[in-house]
């Protein structure tokens, strides 16, 4: 097909794409492109309210629409027809050249987009559902859109339709940004000249937490070897986090709740090593190239596992029920159960013990010293 980015050239573009963390993080290298496409474009970005802090700082992105939700789509609560139609009012007072559909596979959304009235269309779509499908061969927008790969990384099924549109290739990288004041808040909870690992025990999903004694045990294990042990979570997690400081033996620094999204990001650069659910700060670990081991329950590690996987070691107990569409898991959590702690705590420790661990802040604050205490090396060289 002809280039896009000669047949389109959109003063005015808006991307859709309201999902969480994790899934926002793995979409940017897409965003790059877009942005590369049309530098001279002003691109919105429509999603979940919490993105607009994400946003705000990402040089793809001009402008935020907090997305109102929509009938079918679970990261909302469902709007009412006024609140509906007060949305779809906004966006055709927009007057988008473009929209661009990152969402998914298009089953719900592409309809909703399309009340937008933008000028073009184009995205993802179901097999079969497709501009240019036996129903309309001709749709001006069938070259626009792709086929929603059903397999594949999520990062790369997004770059899969860039490429398709013509768009410039980008790398694979995601974007993280950070700034001088991220880092002084985090040294203020913890010297920056020190070195430490941090334990992040929530996610959103029930179904994706591995048991609160299992990581107190490799928390324990860490602290054993010499690495002082840092907790962090959401303040709606402090219950869950305090559940693991106290089932732990060795003592550990408790911060959550006590971290916005930016301060926990330079907590995590600074940090060596990350050990976590597979949630959204795993993809703020792939992003600031900080070591981590992901106890992944329930989730998709072929979709959303790190890319680097000699830096992230992802584990999981393979079962056929995976990958878990359930919120709570409605078998007694068998995948979370059956990956021990051992198993994560020797990943933890060969990760720390053989030089694979975090060198220090990747921008934005001086580098620390790569060993805080001499017994940490000591620890290292008789493992």
């Amino acid at each position: 097909m002809t280039s896009a980015t000669g047949a389109l050239a959109p003063r005015r573009v808006a991307v859709f794409r309201a999902l969480m963390l994790g899934d926002m993080l793995v979409a940017t290298p897409a965003l790059r492109a877009v942005r590369a496409a049309w530098p001279q474009a002003e691109i919105t970005l429509v999603g979940l309210p919490w993105a607009e802090a994400l946003a705000d700082r990402l040089d793809s992105i001009d402008r935020f629409e907090p997305f109102a939700g929509w009938p079918g789509l679970p990261e909302v609560a469902e709007p009412t027809l006024q609140q509906r139609e007060r949305f779809l009012q906004r966006m055709r007072a927009r007057h988008f050249d473009l929209v661009l559909q990152l969402h998914g596979s298009g089953g719900i959304v592409n309809a909703m987009l399309a009340q937008w009235q933008a000028g073009r269309l184009a995205g993802f779509c179901e097999e079969g559902a497709c501009p240019g499908g036996r129903d309309a061969p001709d749709a001006p927008d069938a070259a626009l859109f792709l086929r929603w790969p059903a397999q594949g990384h999520e990062l790369q099924r997004l770059l899969a339709l860039t490429r398709h549109l013509g768009l410039p290739a980008t790398s694979s990288d995601l974007d993280f940004p950070l700034h001088a004041a991220d880092y002084q808040r985090a040294h203020a909870l913890v010297p920056r000249n020190r070195r430490y690992v941090i334990v992040h025990v929530g996610s959103q999903l029930p179904s994706r937490r591995w048991p609160a004694g299992y990581f107190a045990e490799v928390a324990d294990r860490l602290a054993e070897a010499g690495w002082p042990v840092v907790l962090t979570g959401t303040a709606a997690e402090r219950e869950l986090v305090a559940s693991v400081a106290s089932l732990m033996r060795a003592p550990c620094t408790n911060l959550c709740g006590q971290t916005d999204l930016w301060t926990l990001g330079a907590l995590i650069d600074s940090a060596a090593l990350l050990v976590c659910n597979d949630t959204g700060v795993s993809h703020i670990a792939a992003a600031l190239q900080t070591p981590s081991v992901v106890a992944a329950c329930g989730s998709d590690t072929g979709r959303w596992a790190p890319l680097d996987r000699s830096r992230h070691r992802v584990l999981a107990h393979a079962l056929e029920c995976r990958p878990c569409a359930h919120r709570v898991c409605p078998i007694g959590h068998p995948c979370a159960w059956g990956l021990s702690a051992d198993t994560v705590a020797r990943a933890a420790l060969e990760l720390l013990t053989t030089g694979r661990w975090h060198t220090g802040p990747s921008s934005g604050a001086p580098q620390v010293p790569a060993w805080p205490y001499k017994e940490h090396h000591e620890h290292a060289t008789l493992r």
